[in-house]
C-alpha cells in the first residue's frame, strides 16, 4: 500500500518518495517491520494464545526438558504470517506476480497448518490433520506454482550464452541472447554449462517434447514443495532450531534472487538473468526478518513454539521461492537436513516393519526418529542399527551444531553460482 502511495507522490515531488522504487530500500523497510511485528506485536500474540490454552501437545519420548514443554503456547507460526505478510503488503509491488505467487502460497500452506494444530489442540492428542490430507493441499500448492510458471505471461527469463575469445589471452564475455522467452530452465550447481531445461529430457517425443518438459518440470515442483515443507514440520522438535536453519537458507536465497535480477550481477556469474524477479528479495528480507524476531522468543528455552502452521509454511515458502528463482536444483544441498529428516524417518518406519514381519522382532536404524531425535536420545539398550552417540547431546548445543552445518551447506550453495 505505501508502495503505491509513494508512487503518487512522486508527481508532486515530495521529498523522500523516490525511496521506494529501489529494492534495497524496500527490502530493508520490510525486514525492520517484520522484526518489530515478531518482537512487539508477537508478544501480545503469544499471551493471547497462553490464555486460551493453545499449549502444546507433547509425548512422552523420555527427551530432555518434555514436561517444560508441554506448557508452552504453540500456533506460533501465526506470528511468522502476520510478520511476513504485512511488510509485503505495505511496501511490495502487489502487481508483480513473483509476489503474488509467494502471498499465496504463505496463506495457503499456514492455512493447512493452522488446521491441523486447531485439530490437535481440539482433541489434545497429536494427530491433528490426517497426513493424505496434508498431502493433498501440498501438491495443489505445487500445482498452483507450477502451472503459473508455465501459462503465465509475465513469467520469463533471458538465457545467458558464454562466449570465448582467443587473442593471444583467452577472454570469456557472457551475452543475453534475443528477447526473454518462456522457459522451464534451471541451474546445476558446480556444472559449468549449468543451465538444464526439463525438455531436453522429453525431446523425444517430438513436437509434444515442450509440454512434456512442463509437465515434468510441475511433477518436481510438487515433489520438492511436499518434500521441503515436511521436513521443515518434522525438524520442527527443537526450541530454535527449524527457525535458525530456515533464516540462514533464507539469507542465500535472497541473495541469489538478488543477483539473478539483476542483468550486470548475473553476467558476473554467468547465470540466467530473470526480469522482475529482485521483488522477491522484498518478500525474503521479511522472511529473515521474522525469524530473527521469533528467534527472540524461541530459543531455549522457548517461550512459544511455531507449530504446524508454521514449519509447514516455513519449508513450503524455501521451496517455492527456489522454484520461483529457477534453482531447485540447488535445493538437496540447501536445505539438505530438511531432507535428512525427511530419509530418516522413511527409512527408520520401513527398516522397522521389514524386521518386525521378517524375524518378529522388530530393529530400528536410529536410535529415534526424526534424525534430530537420533541425537537427544539414550544409547543404552536401544534396539537400534546405530547408537551412537551413546550419551545424548544436550538440546541448546544439538541446536547450534544444525545451524552451523546449515550455514555451511547455504555457502557452498551460493559459491556454486561461480564455482564449476
Amino acid at each position: 500500500m505505501l508502495y503505491y502511495l509513494f508512487d503518487l507522490l512522486q508527481e508532486t515531488n515530495f521529498p523522500g518518495a523516490r525511496l521506494m522504487t529501489y529494492i534495497t530500500f524496500r527490502s530493508v523497510v520490510a525486514m525492520v517491520l517484520s522484526l518489530f511485528i515478531a518482537t512487539v506485536i508477537g508478544r501480545k500474540i503469544i499471551d493471547r494464545l497462553h490464555r486460551m490454552q493453545f499449549d502444546e501437545i507433547v509425548r512422552n519420548l523420555g527427551l530432555e526438558n518434555e514436561e517444560a514443554k508441554a506448557k508452552t503456547p504453540t500456533m506460533g507460526g501465526i506470528i511468522i504470517i502476520i510478520s511476513i505478510l504485512v511488510p509485503c503488503l505495505l511496501v511490495g509491488d502487489l502487481t508483480n506476480i513473483y509476489m503474488l505467487l509467494l502471498i499465496v502460497s504463505t496463506i495457503w500452506l499456514g492455512a493447512i497448518g493452522f488446521l491441523d494444530d486447531y485439530l490437535k489442540i481440539k482433541h489434545r492428542n497429536k494427530d491433528g490433520l490426517k497426513g493424505k490430507f496434508k498431502i493433498v493441499g501440498q501438491v495443489g500448492l505445487g500445482l498452483i506454482v507450477g502451472l503459473t510458471m508455465w501459462l503465465s505471461p509475465d513469467i520469463k527469463i533471458r538465457e545467458n550464452h558464454e562466449v570465448v575469445s582467443t587473442n593471444n589471452i583467452e577472454e570469456v564475455s557472457i551475452t543475453y541472447e534475443g528477447p526473454d522467452i518462456k522457459s522451464n530452465q534451471t541451474t546445476i550447481p558446480f556444472v559449468k554449462e549449468h543451465n538444464f531445461e526439463y525438455s531436453d529430457l522429453t525431446s523425444w517425443m517430438g513436437e509434444y517434447g515442450d509440454e512434456a518438459g512442463w509437465i515434468l518440470f510441475i511433477i518436481v515442483t510438487i515433489f520438492l514443495i511436499t518434500a521441503t515443507s515436511n521436513g521443515a514440520n518434522l525438524m520442527d522438535g527443537i526450541d530454535g532450531l527449524t527457525t535458525g536453519c530456515s533464516a540462514v537458507m533464507g539469507v542465500a536465497l535472497a541473495a541469489m534472487a538478488y543477483l539473478g535480477g539483476n542483468v550486470i550481477y548475473s553476467s558476473y556469474l554467468n547465470i540466467m538473468y530473470i526480469p522482475d524477479s529482485a521483488e522477491m528479495v522484498v518478500y525474503m528480507m521479511a522472511f529473515i526478518g521474522v525469524l530473527v524476531g521469533f528467534l527472540w522468543y524461541n530459543t531455549f528455552p522457548a517461550q512459544v513454539f511455531m507449530g504446524d502452521t508454521g514449519s509447514l509454511t516455513l519449508g513450503g515458502i524455501i521451496a517455492v521461492f527456489a522454484i520461483l528463482i529457477h534453482k531447485e536444483i540447488l535445493l538437496p544441498l540447501l536445505c539438505l537436513l530438511f531432507y535428512l529428516e525427511d530419509l530418516s524417518v522413511v527409512l527408520q518406519s520401513g527398516y522397522y516393519k521389514y524386521t518386525r514381519k521378517k524375524t518378529g522382532t522388530p530393529v530400528r536404524i536410529f536410535k529415534m526418529a526424526p534424525l534430530h531425535h537420533h541425537f537427544q536420545a539414550k544409547g543404552q539398550n536401544v534396539q537400534s542399527l546405530i547408537k551412537k552417540p551413546v550419551d545424548p547431546i544436550p538440546e541448546s548445543k544439538l541446536t547450534v551444531r544444525f545451524w552451523i552445518i546449515a550455514i555451511i551447506l547455504a555457502a557452498l550453495t551460493f559459491v556454486s553460482l561461480k564455482i564449476r
